[in-house]
């Protein structure tokens, strides 16, 4: 018997009043694993390194102005 099917099976045998806390726990688990590409691994570990030397571009200011910095490149 497949993992699948035993869990349909034991979904069965439970009572309405608790299947609640059973779709909680299944929407939960239901998510997938999220494992970066290479690329965003890359990403982050340049910000690593920038983190660590204290190199990169810094910005102070609102989120607006950045977002209009980002669209004037």
């Amino acid at each position: 018997m497949s993992y699948k099917e035993l869990a349909h099976s034991l979904i069965d045998q439970i009572p309405e009043s608790r299947l609640y806390y059973v779709i909680l726990y299944l929407q939960g688990a239901a998510v997938p694993d999220e494992t970066p590409n290479a690329e965003t691994l890359e990403a982050m570990a340049e910000v690593d390194e920038m983190i660590r030397t204290g190199s990169g571009e810094h910005f102070s200011g609102s989120t607006a102005a950045f977002f209009a910095a980002l669209e004037r490149e």
